[in-house]
């Protein structure tokens, strides 16, 4: 089946070039549609793009209200793409700034990588006839874009084709600007997911500036949009990652009702929470896990990490371990998936219930879910980790311990949440089975058939959480299958 390719040419009082531009393209002689996308010119560009369109049937036109934005106009031609079902998109200006001529190399670029470029940086002398203020600007943006966002493109330049069936749409929807700032965060996005660029070498002659709609306003809000996806992909690089496609079990019901926690966007103390939460996780839990988990399984074991929630813990342990993660709220896998771009599986399963065969995974880990559930509750997760371990299989089970600081921080902060300020809600579901010590998690384990082999909670790591490790003991099997009250769902933010 032959490849469809679509040209698309955002307009604005272009009807000087717009019919030039078209017919240029028309001798090439390139199998492809042509998109024009206008913005009520007020120069009859779209009358006269209209007036072709009657006698062209490969060409098609899209009006818009008003002058909404380069970068928007941009974003409706790729959804126009993806809408249409083409497989590569190629994106130009319609002030010849593209040469037209370039689109048969450019095209054929883009089948050996995701993205292909027309770049200005690849040979000397791309930019005649340009003035020095107006080259040393160019330059600089360039320079910014390498030194903040890593990225050795022209990426502000809109000379593009996109590979749309290597593109996954979601990856344009986390593009916010909707300026000439576009070209730059679209493209940070699609090389923060993965996804490969290739370039061409292409002129800029200074004449297309002429006409140029940039404005000094336009640069100086680039610049500042630049730095601020700088700081955002510092402090919060999920921002940037294309969530993957979750397949969600419509069976599967969350009665604990998990899913206001991680709607935080319109609550001020929740989300101040989760930012110190956020904060918490890295420094203490994070390397704690990575510690324990090393020492306890080999490089490449296979793991289940039950109630995965956001998954902030994880981030480093996709490269060391073959990592299962399964959590029953769909919002956190959405943000385990955005925390975690090198998951490779994420399930919507209810711990209570494992739907995997037996002695499958070398290990199972958790990090603050036992203390949501009671006890028979509790007996009855452990006994499905053990189902699913390999014999000599290990748990490594992160838990609150009743006495532990941040147990006493988060209480201190609910009452004086609710006393001060009015709020019913805790920060999170309440925690009904602290740990009380070495003593009961054996127990626990034992009514599982688990057999504890470390235990660990102390100064030395803040007295945060009890960290226990429990290993499958020869007649773990005994345990028996799962017995006791209805399911319950699992849903955990680490």
């Amino acid at each position: 089946m032959a490849e469809r390719v679509l040209i698309f040419v955002p307009t604005y009082n272009e009807r000087g070039n717009a019919e030039k531009l078209f017919n240029a393209i028309l001798a090439l002689n390139v199998d492809a549609d042509v998109l024009f996308c206008d913005d009520n010119s007020p120069d009859g560009t779209g009358g006269l793009l209209d007036s072709l369109a009657a006698s062209h049937p490969r060409l098609r036109v899209l009006h818009r209200q008003g002058k909404l934005g380069i970068g928007s106009a941009h974003l409706d031609g790729i959804h126009y793409a993806y809408d249409n079902n083409y497989d590569r998109l190629v994106t130009m200006d319609c002030d010849f700034t593209h040469p037209p001529e370039c689109i048969p190399a450019i095209l054929e670029a883009s089948r050996k990588a995701d993205v292909a470029i027309g770049s200005r940086w690849i040979e000397k002398g791309s930019l005649p006839g340009w003035n020095l203020l107006r080259r040393f600007l160019t330059h600089f943006g360039h320079f910014l874009t390498r030194f903040f966002l890593g990225m050795p493109y022209d990426a502000s330049g809109a000379f593009r084709v996109y590979a749309l069936r290597s593109i996954p749409r979601e990856a344009f929807q986390i593009v916010r600007s909707r300026s000439y700032s576009f070209f730059f965060e679209s493209l940070f996005v699609l090389v923060r997911n993965g996804h490969t660029v290739t370039e061409i070498p292409i002129k800029l002659p200074a004449r297309t500036y002429g006409h140029s709609k940039m404005t000094f306003r336009d640069a100086s809000r680039s610049a500042r949009l630049l730095y601020k996806i700088w700081l955002q992909h510092k402090l919060h690089p999920e921002r940037f990652r294309t969530p993957k496609r979750i397949a969600v079990d419509p069976v599967l019901k969350d009665p604990q009702n998990w899913s206001p926690y991680w709607d935080r966007s319109a609550d001020a103390a929740g989300a101040c929470y989760e930012i110190v939460a956020s904060i918490y996780r890295r420094l203490f839990i994070r390397s704690r896990l990575e510690r324990a988990l090393k020492r306890q399984f080999p490089k490449g074991a296979r793991l289940l990490h039950a109630g995965c929630g956001a998954g902030q813990v994880d981030r480093n342990l996709h490269d060391a371990f073959d990592i299962t993660a399964a959590d029953i709220c769909p919002q956190a896998l959405r943000s385990y998936s955005q925390n975690n771009p090198r998951a490779t599986r994420i399930e919507h399963v209810n711990i209570l219930d494992l739907p995997y065969p037996p002695a499958v995974f070398d290990g199972v880990y958790n990090l603050g879910v036992m203390e949501h559930f009671p006890p028979e509750e509790i007996t009855r997760i452990l006994k499905q980790f053990c189902r699913v371990l390999r014999p000599d299989g290990k748990v490594v089970i992160f838990w609150p311990h009743r006495r532990a600081v941040t147990v006493l921080v988060i209480k201190a902060l609910n009452l004086i949440l609710r006393t001060f300020f009015g709020r019913k809600e805790a920060l999170h579901p309440p925690e009904i089975s602290l740990l009380k010590g070495r003593q009961e998690a054996a127990a626990f384990l034992q009514s599982a058939g688990l057999e504890m082999c470390a235990y660990d909670f102390g100064i030395r790591d803040g007295c945060v959480q009890a960290v226990i490790v429990g290993r499958k003991a020869a007649l773990g099997s005994a345990a028996h299958e799962p017995t006791g009250s209805s399911p319950a769902p699992l849903a955990t933010k680490h």
